[in-house]
Parts: C-alpha cells; sequence; structure tokens
C-alpha cells in the first residue's frame, strides 16, 4: 500500500513539473511572445480608453460648471483674470500683493 502510494504522488509531482515546463516553454516560442505581446497592448489600449473616457467626464463637469457660472454673471471678472495672469483688477482679491511682488521684481530686476 505504501509504495502504491508513493508511486501515485510521484506521477502527480511528474505531469505537474511537466505541464509547468510546457507552460514555460510555450510562452518562450514566438508564438507564445506575439500572444503575450498582444494581451499587453490589448491591456494598454483598454488603459487608454479608460483615461479618454475620464477626461471626457471632466471635460463635461467643468462646461457646466463654467455654463452655470456664465448664467450667473460670475464669469466676467473671473475670465478676465484668468486671461491676463499679470494685471489684476482691483476687485481680485489678492490685488495689493500682487502689484507690491512685482513691483519688488521690478526693483530687484533693475539691479
Amino acid at each position: 500500500m505504501r509504495r502504491l502510494f508513493w508511486f501515485g504522488a510521484g506521477v502527480a509531482a511528474g505531469v505537474a513539473v511537466t505541464r509547468k515546463v510546457n507552460a514555460t516553454t510555450r510562452k518562450a516560442t514566438p508564438a507564445g511572445v506575439a500572444e503575450q505581446l498582444g494581451g499587453a497592448l490589448r491591456d494598454l489600449a483598454d488603459s487608454v480608453g479608460a483615461f479618454g473616457a475620464d477626461v471626457r467626464a471632466g471635460m463635461r463637469e467643468r462646461e457646466q460648471e463654467l455654463d452655470g457660472a456664465v448664467q450667473d454673471g460670475r464669469v466676467a471678472e473671473t475670465a478676465r483674470a484668468a486671461a491676463v495672469p499679470g494685471e489684476r483688477t482691483a476687485n481680485t482679491p489678492g490685488a495689493g500683493a500682487a502689484a507690491e511682488a512685482d513691483q519688488r521684481r521690478s526693483r530687484r530686476a533693475g539691479r
């Protein structure tokens, strides 16, 4: 009975090792490499597609925010300040500090 058990265990181990070796050698063949490369490219394409979908969703969300702001009339000053970053209006928060920083920079550049 013991011999039969060890014979069966040896056969099972041999089958497992043989299958593992065959799978590894299959991956090393040109067809196996092409299959792995194809799978990697499919994964990359899926990732790029998901990224594009996320970007489009973010764009739609931002567009809705901007549309709402335009309808409320809030964008006139903020859009002007964003379009001309160096120029600040008196109503823009931090306008005094920004003007002082601009003056300091111009003084340093003159030295």
